[in-house]
């Protein structure tokens, strides 16, 4: 998220300072690269890797910062959410046996977080999306708290105008209200960095938006969010909505999200991102700098143009072009934004290597890639990856629509040894990690197929166990050191925790409701209990707004008293429902749910949020999650 150190409260006379000093680092990065100031005799490459601190249940457990003041390392640094946190490792000569360094790195650093963490009794998870986040593990409360998030959340918040709705749609649908900048601590990602010759950054960054897609198609690993099967890759709409700036109440207007994989070709330089970025982006905070960076080009010194790289952490190109120092010498890198977290360390190296391997291969056989793809269909073949996976189909280099799966195996995955060859990178590593690349393409089976499929096959338990059995299983098999395509399936199969997974009502809730309109006619609600074997019906508005609720006994009574034989005038369901039922939250823990239903003597408990109908809970699930703790209880007593 950049430097902790920043302003948002901008008063108009700091905004003009700030873009001032923001223009002047562009010119100054101008100068450096016609001096040649650049690097340009080395390449290296490095990697930010994002978990995610999981406790009871492989439920979010939100102790990021103890564990980071017991690690007391620069390396790790916190994310958004308090259930997150990041490891950063050191730059890597680009060659030799890097990729294998890049595997030790990953796997040491992961352990020593495990290790750590599980003092606060917590674990470590690598996913792209946490299967078992509900919305409310992403309220304001989760905020890490430091200056720099509270910022962001109160600028987006105000440059969007409010709250807005935010909907993806895949197998199931997802319709969130978002108040808060929250939903974006949703995704957890394995961000790779490529440093590139100066001279060369057009080629190669036009490269890598060439092959963001089929390296994304391969790497799918965040298949669901709230327990809804969405994008094969649903990091990539979370993210672009959760950070997405644009004022929601001017519709007429075409602006630029700060989430984007960009809109044409680069044509000549790093500095054509950074000027429309600047063109289009309002700066969103300010940082102090006294530095004079043409006094530090004269002095032959690297300036760190601090408010050029402010400016660029506020915008989240899917391919970003970052400026850095290392050993005292300025560097350019394009930093690949769209990988998420996991499934294992080896896989996440894997995605590394191809990406590398295409990035060196592509152009080394095509040349400029943007005389042979239109910029659009690069464009929608990511989005095309990042909704389908491995069953997308690219519009490709040679213009033909071409299923991902044969482009891969026969085409790229050639192109991707021959780049590692060229990069001189050690045979043995790269057969290694492309191996598991063609062995993922050639099974079908990314991280996302992994969860489907295993999702797929539990016939029992509710959603939450559902996914609490798939995040464990997962947590479990990642510690085995086997790639993703040899994982065998979860199955459901109650863990240790299982009662963690009903604390609160939206754990375990029904969601797919059926429901009435307070004019509809009564005999509606008979069928609808006939038919779907229901005993309460709640009643909405035309906005979705709880009015009220029937139960089977409302109705035998009514129709006992008031139906004759034969033939009756239509009766209103507004003139027989409970105007005012008794209602609790998705926050209302299951205890608080038990007293409600026994002080009031009802079977039907609505859930709402902000008065709109979400959840409905009944007497028969709790007795379901009651007659299975007292069989959790006798077992576990048997066994003592």
């Amino acid at each position: 998220m950049g430097d902790q150190q920043i302003d948002h409260n901008i008063a108009a006379d700091e905004r003009r300072n700030f873009m001032k000093r923001l223009l002047t680092d562009v010119q100054a990065l101008e100068e450096m690269l016609q001096r040649g100031m650049i690097e340009s005799d080395r390449r290296r490459i490095g990697a930010e890797q994002e978990m995610v601190l999981v406790g009871k249940g492989c439920r979010p457990l939100p102790v990021n910062m103890q564990v980071l003041e017991r690690l007391n390392d620069s390396a790790f640094t916190t994310e958004l959410a308090q259930f997150n946190l990041e490891y950063n490792l050191p730059p890597l000569p680009l060659g030799g046996d890097c990729l294998r360094q890049m595997e030790t790195l990953l796997t040491g650093g992961i352990e020593r977080v495990r290790t750590v963490a599980q003092e606060f009794g917590a674990d470590v998870l690598l996913t792209g999306i946490l299967p078992t986040l509900e919305p409310l593990d992403l309220s304001l409360k989760q905020l890490t708290p430091m200056p720099r998030y509270f910022a962001l959340n109160d600028t987006l918040m105000q440059l969007r105008g409010g709250p807005f709705q935010f909907m993806i749609k895949g197998t199931d649908e997802l319709s969130v209200r978002q108040d808060s900048v929250m939903l974006e601590a949703c995704n957890t990602s394995f961000q790779v960095h490529f440093q590139v010759r100066p001279s060369r950054f057009a080629h190669f960054y036009n490269v890598a938006q060439v092959v963001s897609a089929p390296v994304l198609a391969t790497a799918a690993n965040s298949p669901m969010l709230f327990g809804r099967r969405l994008w094969k890759e649903t990091r990539i709409a979370v993210f672009q909505q959760s950070v997405d700036a644009r004022d929601q109440t001017n519709s007429h207007r075409e602006l630029s999200p700060r989430v984007s994989f960009g809109n044409r070709w680069v044509a000549d330089s790093a500095i054509d991102i950074y000027r429309e970025d600047i063109s289009r982006f309002r700066v969103l905070f300010v940082s102090e700098s006294e530095e004079d960076p043409f006094a530090c080009i004269d002095r032959g010194e690297a300036p760190k143009l601090k408010a050029l790289q402010t400016h660029n952490s506020t915008v989240y190109r899917w391919n970003r072009v970052c400026y850095g120092i290392t050993d005292g010498k300025p560097h350019l890198r394009i930093e690949n934004r769209y990988l998420p977290s996991g499934p294992t360390a080896m896989d996440e190296v894997a995605n590394a290597a191809f990406w590398f391997g295409l990035m060196s291969g592509i152009g080394e056989k095509y040349g400029d890639v943007t005389t042979l793809m239109d910029f659009d269909n690069a464009k929608s073949n990511f989005f095309s990856a990042a909704q389908y996976g491995m069953k997308a189909q690219f519009v490709w280099l040679d213009g033909k629509l071409t299923p991902v799966q044969g482009l891969i195996l026969k085409e790229l995955l050639p192109l991707a040894y021959q780049g590692l060859e060229q990069l001189e990178i050690d045979k043995a590593d790269a057969e290694r990690y492309l191996g598991i690349i063609e062995q993922r393409v050639a099974s079908q089976r990314t991280g996302s197929s992994w969860v489907l499929d295993s999702l797929t096959g539990m016939r029992s338990g509710n959603r939450g166990e559902r996914m609490a059995a798939v995040t464990c299983e997962m947590a479990k098999l990642q510690k085995q050191g086997l790639a993703v395509h040899d994982w065998p399936l979860a199955t459901m199969q109650r863990t240790e925790d299982w009662a963690a997974n009903y604390h609160r009502l939206e754990q375990f809730m029904t969601t797919d409701i059926f429901t009435v309109n307070q004019d509809d006619v009564i005999d509606l609600v008979a069928n609808l209990m006939d038919w779907e074997r229901i005993r309460h019906v709640p009643v909405e508005d035309n906005h979705h707004k709880l009015v009220g609720l029937v139960s089977y006994r409302t109705l035998l009574r009514y129709m006992a008293r008031n139906l004759p034989r034969g033939k009756s005038d239509p009766v209103a369901v507004s003139e027989i429902m409970n105007a005012n039922p008794v209602t609790a939250t998705p926050e209302t823990s299951t205890i608080e749910a038990i007293d409600l239903m026994r002080d009031h003597n009802i079977a039907c408990l609505p859930v709402v949020n902000d008065g709109l109908l979400v959840g409905i809970v009944t007497e028969h699930d709790l007795l379901n999650i009651a007659g299975d703790l007292i069989k959790d209880n006798l077992r576990q007593a048997r066994s003592t």
